[in-house]
């Protein structure tokens, strides 16, 4: 077991696509494509790399709390480390546990080629929207920023009746990952999380404006602020803005269940299967409208790929399926494979991995996380960030 007991070093259900009982119904927020064609960026420029460049390593976090699992949680651990496991097998895996005992049984189950670390405070696992945004400037040089977590605007409470306390752990993971990274930390000017936005390391930002131009994240702040902000952190210069919908899910309509980027100029889409609420087809359709009539900071019209989601989900009750993010899209990628799911529906998974494959060029692992995926209400991106090469 590689655990790491070094304390001394410095340093629920998240996602639901049924609807909340007395909910106002979810807005379509159609936004249209800001930002002019500019420059590229200068060399020597700070800048988030593109997931598909290489990565130094991959940071996970363990989830331990009763509090916000209850009796998922041993299903949810054990979908963490299968997923864990995969990818260590392809670049290496630090796992944050949340003390001692946390860590010894992530240790057990993640077994001995995952990293696990005992010294960096966690509430839960999702690491992507916890975690620093790791920045390169091409000369070697290795920064960070957070995104200041407050469980998704607080939705994790008013949602699900968690208590907001059951995060403060997550609100300072950014900065202790960073510091264990040896990499310098700010936070940013607003508040979200690293899930509810895309980025092509080559100028161009993508995200939904239901994420960040939200009364529960950034009140006061207007769309343009919230894009100067998160252009000026990102290295980026120019922000595709997409629709989203409010108050349907606990993230407000994070990006990366839908689209991501494969590489700068190529993005892929992913149109809704038969199992999806009519909500989450009309926008996936609607983002899908946006892109393919955007260009990027570079001028490139974009190459807009479509997959398309499950139609079933054998695996799955009935009265659990609209629940399910049934989202190929939420991928993790590593230096030499693109880790995602399968859901029983043999011709759409088969459909989706080749699909995938012939985008990144790379082999395409789809793992059974029907608990993540389900009660977890997310996916193998947004439980992983990557460190890249500086």
């Amino acid at each position: 077991m590689k655990t790491q007991y070094d304390g001394d070093r410095a340093g629920i259900s998240r996602r639901t696509l049924l609807t909340r009982t007395g909910a106002a119904a979810a807005a379509l927020v159609a936004a249209p494509v800001l930002g002019g064609v500019q420059p590229a960026r200068a060399a020597g420029s700070w800048r988030v790399p593109g997931e598909e460049t290489p990565h130094k390593r991959t940071w996970m976090a363990w989830p331990s709390s009763s509090t916000i699992w209850g009796s998922s949680l041993s299903l949810i651990q054990a979908d963490i480390a299968k997923l864990a496991r995969t990818i260590a097998t392809y670049e290496p895996v630090i796992m944050c546990a949340d003390g001692p005992t946390a860590a010894a049984r992530a240790g057990t189950i993640c077994g001995p080629t995952v990293t696990v670390i005992s010294s960096i405070p966690v509430s839960d696992c999702w690491m992507r929207d916890t975690g620093p945004l790791f920045r390169v400037d091409g000369t070697g040089g290795l920064d960070s920023f957070g995104l200041n977590f407050n469980a998704w605007g607080e939705n994790a409470t008013s949602f699900y009746g968690i208590p907001a306390s059951a995060y403060d752990k997550d609100r300072t993971v950014a900065q202790q990952v960073a510091a264990y990274a040896g990499a310098s930390f700010v936070r940013a000017d607003v508040v979200g999380e690293g899930g509810g936005v895309e980025y092509d390391g080559d100028g161009t930002l993508m995200a939904t404006e239901s994420c960040w131009v939200n009364s529960n994240r950034n009140p006061g702040r207007t769309r343009d602020q919230i894009e100067a902000e998160l252009l000026s952190r990102f290295g980026a210069s120019k922000m595709i803005w997409l629709p989203g919908v409010t108050g349907k899910d606990v993230t407000d309509g994070h990006i990366d269940g839908t689209a991501r980027y494969i590489k700068p100029g190529v993005v892929m889409v992913q149109l809704a299967g038969a199992v999806r609420p009519d909500v989450w087809t009309a926008n996936a359709q609607a983002i899908h409208d946006v892109l393919v009539n955007s260009t990027d900071a570079r001028g490139r019209q974009l190459q807009v790929l479509t997959i398309e989601g499950p139609d079933t989900l054998p695996r799955i009750p009935a009265g659990k399926q609209k629940q399910f993010l049934s989202s190929y899209m939420n991928w993790a990628v590593t230096d030499q494979a693109v880790i995602t799911t399968q859901f029983g529906d043999t011709t759409k998974d088969e459909a989706a991995k080749a699909a995938i494959e012939a985008a990144y060029g790379r082999p395409v692992i789809q793992l059974d996380l029907d608990n993540l995926y389900g009660n977890g209400g997310g996916g193998a991106h947004c439980v992983t960030m990557q460190e890249p090469n500086s």
